[in-house]
């Protein structure tokens, strides 16, 4: 049964993930039992961990919908987020290995070829990006700090935020992450939690301008 639940619970949240499930879609526990290849019991065990992950929310009459974040909740999300992996950065640059940076410099180069290919690699962008910060978090070696990120790194809106940017958006998080690695390679706790804040901050910039000129154009449409 843990399998089953498993194999459900990483279907569906791929599914949030990539966006092929949006925010405010109903999650009918038949539909992704079939989707998924498993009973109905282990798609419930999969969606209250999704709702612990505030990913699905459930309503009073105990129907389960993709979480609909609104501007405000996507803000505190980033702060936390600011403020988590800013620390993660300092503790990661105190604890940086010869072997992590090289490793660090390896995923930051593909990040590059994705950015700068002809048409943006935006699917490659946003799995080099995952693996460059979650060597940061395991460089940092803190099991509490990991748990309390999990949940936020891989919100919807990341994902959404990557969809909306330009090419100089993607240049510009490929260099930012270049001034972590010159922070790491110096081991300055201060200066990668200082770049680490900026990186996320402007991060959230970015999806609010897409957040709001999203929001003008339904207006219009309407």
């Amino acid at each position: 049964m843990a399998k089953a639940s498993d194999r459900a619970y990483e279907t569906i949240r791929a599914m949030i993930l990539s966006g092929e499930l949006e925010s405010g879609d109903q999650l009918g526990e038949e539909a992704l039992a079939e989707r998924c290849g498993v009973s109905r019991t282990p798609i419930r065990e999969a969606l209250r961990r999704l709702e612990s992950e505030l990913l699905v929310r459930r309503t009073d009459s105990q129907r389960s919908f993709v979480a609909d974040w609104s501007l405000d909740d996507v803000a505190d999300a980033f702060e936390l987020r600011a403020m988590l992996e800013g620390y993660a950065a300092r503790r990661a640059a105190e604890r940086m290995t010869p072997e992590a940076l090289e490793r660090l410099r390896s995923i930051n180069a593909r990040v590059r070829v994705a950015v700068r290919a002809t048409k943006p690699d935006v699917d490659g962008f946003l799995d080099g990006n995952r693996d460059f910060h979650a060597l940061i978090l395991d460089t940092a070696s803190s099991r509490r700090l990991s748990g309390l990120l999990g949940a936020l790194i891989e919100q919807p809106v990341v994902w959404r935020t990557a969809q909306h940017y330009g090419r100089e958006a993607f240049q510009r998080s490929h260099s930012e992450h270049e001034d972590l690695l010159a922070a790491f390679a110096r081991r300055d706790g201060d200066w990668a939690e200082s770049v680490m804040r900026g990186h996320i901050r402007r991060a959230f910039h970015a999806y609010s301008d897409a957040h709001r000129g999203l929001a003008s154009l339904d207006l219009g449409a309407a």
